[in-house]
């Protein structure tokens, strides 16, 4: 084999990888959405490929030329993809209106509250939300006391009464104008929550049918576009776009598009309105900038 045939060789075979590289991450993105790729890594890419395309050109390298013509339509249909998932109001199917699922404790239900009024009530604490510093209840607690906080939770009454968090059922109401919107709640790890938390949503979301009350385990097994939840394990297998409602125990999640309470949801699923700072100079919506 002559020098000059092995380096086709060895190019083709090189093109052939890296265009390629890009299918399974296209496949990805349609599964999953495309959150764990940047923009900026994405258009560097792209000016790199379009570059070599050029060179192709002014040598006339056909391998050369269908290589990067090749895997520049790939980075451009990524690209649109990602964007298509990410932007709220795009990427549903056609023929129907794009659809949210609404996790219930922690998003519109304040059930932290709940419970640390009654823990502190059973072991005369005095323990505050602030004083879980980026944990869950139940890892702030000390460990003997677990089996009655449990107890407490495992009563069936227990998530009847809880108190909505401050302007969810106004926006809940406006999503439902414009989108589908399902409330969808991991009961299951609560059995005994069936019955009083159907009877809450109920009672606080009459304008959402029965039919878009949702009690699963995997939240995967959710047929919508868009999921807001408070925990992150819920959007490891998701297949839309999540959206991190901020809670206690999820301040150091940074993977995530996050809003900081229902007038960050309002902003946007249903802007236009200026993004406000936090008050520690970072945008309430970082997702969004």
């Amino acid at each position: 084999m002559s020098p000059d045939s092995l380096i086709t060789i060895v190019g083709t075979i090189a093109a052939f990888c890296t265009t390629l590289a890009f299918v399974p991450q296209i496949l990805k993105i349609c599964r999953r959405g495309g959150r764990d790729l940047s923009y900026g890594m994405l258009v560097l890419f792209l000016v790199g490929v379009l570059l070599w395309l050029v060179y192709g050109i002014l040598i006339h390298a056909r391998e050369v030329i269908l290589a990067n013509a090749a895997t520049l339509f790939l980075i451009v249909t990524a690209m649109v993809l990602k964007w298509r998932l990410e932007t709220p109001g795009r990427g549903p199917r056609p023929g129907r209106r794009p659809r949210i699922a609404i996790d219930m404790d922690e998003v519109v239900a304040n059930t932290l509250a709940k419970q640390l009024k009654a823990y502190n009530a059973t072991f005369g604490t005095a323990l505050r939300v602030e004083d879980l510093a980026g944990r869950g209840l139940w890892a702030a607690v000390p460990e003997e006391h677990g089996p009655a906080l449990r107890e407490m939770v495992l009563d069936p009454t227990f998530f009847r009464d809880i108190d909505l968090l401050e302007g969810c059922r106004d926006v809940v109401r406006e999503l439902a104008q414009r989108y589908e919107v399902f409330i969808a709640s991991a009961a299951t790890e609560v059995p005994t929550s069936f019955g009083a938390k159907y009877e809450w949503l109920r009672e606080h979301f009459p304008f959402i049918p029965p039919s878009h009350i949702v009690f699963c385990g995997d939240k995967a097994v959710l047929d919508v576009d868009y999921l807001i939840d408070d925990t992150p394990r819920h959007f490891e297998r998701f297949r839309g776009t999540p959206v991190l409602f901020s809670a206690p125990h999820n301040a150091g999640e940074t993977r995530f598009l996050r809003v900081d309470g229902w007038a960050d949801v309002r902003r946007l699923f249903l802007g236009p309105e200026p993004v406000q700072s936090r008050g520690d100079g970072a945008p309430a919506l970082a997702g969004l900038v």
